[in-house]
Parts: structure tokens; sequence; C-alpha cells
């Protein structure tokens, strides 16, 4: 999407963004069974890719390194159990 509306006028930017928004919305609305189903098997692979993705910058980034400490700690505090 292109945001350079965006920097001169923010109210120009909610229109164009809501507008093709809209429009997404009014398409998948209209979609027979089938194709809503193929759409949402890809909505689901894009999404969960995009997910993958952050979760491994926040990674490479150290942000997740807290909760992981936290895990650990609660596992040998014997907090934890098989799954």
């Amino acid at each position: 999407m292109d945001f350079g509306p965006c920097l001169s006028n923010a109210f120009s930017c909610y229109n164009v963004f809501m507008s093709k928004l809209d429009e997404i919305e009014k398409a998948v609305a209209k979609l027979p069974p089938e194709e809503l189903a193929r759409f949402r098997a890809w909505f689901d692979e894009f999404d969960s890719q995009r997910f993958d993705a952050k979760i491994e910058r926040d990674a490479g980034a150290g942000k997740l390194d807290r909760l992981a400490e936290q895990a650990i700690a609660e596992h040998r505090n014997g907090r934890s159990r098989e799954l």
C-alpha cells in the first residue's frame, strides 16, 4: 500500500485506506462458498507466514529472551509437566 498521501494529510490517508478495506470486505462477502474456502485457506497461510516471520525477527532481536528465561525457571522449580 502506498502511504504517500498519509504524509501530507492524515484524513485522506484514512479515506484511501478505508475505501480499499471496504472494497475488499465487499468483494469477500460476495464470494461463493468454494471461492471463500479458497480465500480462507490462502489467507490462513499468508497470515501464518507473516506471524512466523515476526516471531523469527523478535527472537533474533532478543525480544523473547525474558519469556524463555521465565519458562526455564518455572520448569526448574517444578512448575511444568509433560505434554
